[in-house]
This record gives C-alpha cells, structure tokens and sequence, in this order.
C-alpha cells in the first residue's frame, strides 16, 4: 500500500475512533491501536498512538472545557509521574517487536476475562490508577476503561465523566510521549501521519462532542467484544508468525 493511501486510510480511521469516544467515552483508542499494526511498524506503534491520542484527548477536554472537574487530576498526575519514571525504565528492555502481541493479548483480557477487568475496575484510587495506566500504556498504547468505571460512579453526568476523562488520558499521554523521546524514538521520521491523524482526532472530538446528546450507540457496546477480539486475534496471530519467520 503506497505511503499517502496508508496515511490516509489511517487518518480515516483515527477519525471515526475519535468521533465514537467523544460520544461514548470508552473503545475509540483501543480500536485504534489493534487497527494501527496493519500501518505501521510494530516499534513506532505506541508513541505515534500517544501522539495522536493526546490530540483527540485533549481537543476532546476543551470543546467540554465547561463540564471539567479538577478534583481528581493532582493525585492521577502524581501517580502518573511515578509510573513514567518506573516503567519507563522497563520500556529499553523490551524486544518492540513484541508489542503487537501485547496490544492483543491485552485487549481480549479487558474483553473475555471476568476476573482481569474486576481486578482493574475495584482500583479507585487515582494515585494507583494513574500509575498503572502509564505502565500499561506504555506497552498497549490505550489502556481502555481503567479509569473510566470510578469516574461514571462518581460523576453521573456523562458530559463531565467523558471530560475529566479525556484530561486525566491527556496526561498520560504526555508522558508516554516524554518517555519514548526519551528512548530515542524518532517522531520527525512520522510527522506526516501523525499530523494528519492529530487534525483527523480533532475533527473526530468535535463531532462527537456535538453528537453526544443525539446518538447513545447502546449497540456498540453489545458489537464493541466481538470487534475487539477479532482486531486482537488477528494481531496475535500475525505477530505470532512473523516471530516464527525471525
């Protein structure tokens, strides 16, 4: 696939995921990184996945900027630094070929195991949450609803949930990019696609921030597994072979 087709299609893409969080709250990330290795190289996955994301996140937080609640944001930053600061050392020994695995792996965890997503749904601590997000997503890309469930129980009002929610993943974000610049990941080398995929996520925010009150996609969460578990089995089985080929 040539250069432009691939960057446009993934721009598409990155669009519709963003467009589908800004009304839902949840998926739009984690759909986006099981789709991305089809694109791009498994080593520039996550930190062109952090790029983007930080720009949906954050474009997604000001359109809302009225419904913001800062309550929660000191203690999800500071265990967030902390996470950087210990995972990040993890991330120069890890073989990147294998994040693809991971990413898969990860998603059908958080979609068939009962017992994974309670252990990550009863942390309702935001100091931990914040740490274990950034250490998740570090090798995942998205982390899915690790945050999400404590801030629907605390914030009935939708609106204000996916808000606070798109600032504290724009922190997160932030700092899993610090981190692989840190690594020496070359982001000037995917300018184009990351540029393109920013004003794509942006566009996405604001028409999902606009068709919120309009559309509820209750189907998506009944489709959302079954979508999900094929983008993973597809990842798992793809790297699998290739390391075999190694």
């Amino acid at each position: 696939m040539n250069g432009w087709l691939s960057d446009v299609l993934l721009s598409l893409v990155n669009f519709l995921t963003s467009t589908m969080t800004a009304i839902t709250g949840l998926a739009g990330g984690m759909i986006l990184i099981g789709i991305m290795p089809l694109f791009l190289p498994a080593f520039a996955i996550v930190p062109v996945h952090g790029a983007t994301q930080l720009a949906s996140n954050v474009s997604r937080a000001w359109f809302g900027r009225q419904h913001l609640r800062f309550g929660d944001v000191l203690p999800y930053m500071a265990g967030s630094l902390l996470g950087a600061c210990v995972f990040g050392v993890a991330v120069y020994f890890v073989q990147l070929d294998f994040i693809p695995l991971f990413i898969g792996i990860y998603i059908l965890m958080t979609q068939w195991s009962q017992s994974f997503n309670h252990l990550l749904k009863s942390v309702e601590n935001f100091y931990v949450i914040g740490f274990l997000q950034i250490g998740i997503g570090l090798f995942v890309g998205a982390t899915g609803p690790l945050h999400v469930p404590l801030l629907f129980k605390k914030y009935p009002d939708t609106h204000v949930a996916i808000t606070t929610s798109s600032f504290l993943m724009s922190i997160m974000h932030i700092l899993k990019i610090a981190v692989y610049v840190l690594t020496g990941f070359a982001f000037l080398d995917y300018w184009q696609v990351i540029m393109m995929m920013i004003v794509s996520a942006v566009i996405g925010s604001w028409v999902g921030v606009k068709l919120r009150h309009r559309f509820s996609m209750h189907w998506l969460k009944r489709a959302l597994p079954w979508l999900l578990s094929v983008i993973a089995l597809k990842l798992i089985i793809t790297t699998a072979l290739n390391l075999v080929k190694l």
